[in-house]
């Protein structure tokens, strides 16, 4: 498992496997900068990595419809190193991500919780209904908050 902090360097990818599962792939880079202290001036910036990043299922359809180009991210998942061939020799390195968030040290987010079957692919900025934070707004949209005692 890897976690890696980066700026999506490309516009996310989505499409359906042949099987039918959701996939979305996109560019991530990281720049190592460096800041002397908290608000020192900036050193100059180390060499950057570049990441395929690959999200299935339910991620994929979430990752789609809320990722953009020059977002930053944290990403965590599994590390994959694929040799490749064409032209040239190469090597891709990707992460199979099992977690995908926006870095809230950039801006900030507002997480709203997936409604059950809402198939999200390809809409951009599609959102369910955010949960209400009283119980008799959540059972309207089907939800069920716990009181307490």
């Amino acid at each position: 498992m890897v976690t890696v902090r980066g700026t999506v360097a490309t516009s996310p990818r989505h499409l359906h496997a042949e099987a039918g599962a959701p996939i979305t792939s996109f560019r991530l880079v990281t720049n190592d900068r460096r800041r002397a202290r908290r608000s020192g001036p900036t050193a100059p910036d180390g060499p950057s990595n570049w990441f395929t990043v690959m999200a299935f299922d339910e991620l994929a359809l979430s990752a789609a419809a809320c990722i953009a180009r020059g977002d930053p991210l944290v990403v965590a998942g599994r590390l994959c190193v694929r040799d490749w061939e064409g032209e040239q020799l190469g090597v891709t390195v990707e992460i199979e991500a099992e977690a995908i968030g926006h870095d809230l040290t950039w801006g900030r987010s507002e997480f709203t919780r997936r409604t059950e079957g809402l198939d999200l692919a390809g809409v951009r900025g599609a959102e369910p209904r955010p949960l209400s934070g009283t119980p008799e707004a959540a059972e309207r949209q089907g939800h069920s908050i716990g009181t307490g005692p």
